[in-house]
């Protein structure tokens, strides 16, 4: 596990570089998605569908992002664009469709479909983490005023 944890510490950071984030930034990016995949990871090993752990994850991968925002006075999504690198399915996208290409339709569909529920979930926590950070900022300026 901690293998896993490091190797996508690094790999989000590498991540961070492709995205010319700034340097001082990488590591705090390198985190978050150090953070999400521990999330899923612990999911995953407590028998949870992989749509539903990438879910999870994401949403703290989104919360974590919206801290490290205004901690670092930076952009949201230099956070969390980087840190939910570790969560994408490429690699069951890329089986799907080197399924398709050997004409094996029924891998390929099951493969696709499951790499689509994982992203849709991914996209679902991400925004549901920030529906809850805005309806909170409304309550909070609703009793400020």
């Amino acid at each position: 596990m901690i293998e896993q944890l490091i190797t996508s510490l690094i790999a989000t950071g590498a991540f961070g570089i492709i995205f010319n984030i700034p340097r001082k930034k990488l590591f705090l990016c390198g985190l978050v998605g150090m953070l999400g995949w521990f999330v899923y990871i612990l999911l995953m090993s407590s028998y949870a569908n992989a749509a539903v752990a990438s879910l999870v994850a994401a949403f703290v991968i989104a919360v974590i992002s919206q801290v490290f925002a205004k901690i670092y006075k930076a952009p949201i999504i230099i956070f969390s664009v980087s840190g939910i690198i570790p969560l994408v399915p490429g690699g069951m996208s890329y089986d799907a469709m080197r399924h398709f290409v050997a004409n094996d339709y029924n891998t390929a569909l099951q493969l696709a479909a499951k790499a689509f529920m994982i992203s849709g979930a991914i996209a679902i926590g991400i925004v549901f983490a920030e529906v809850i950070n805005q309806m909170i900022k409304s309550v909070w300026q609703k009793k400020t005023t």
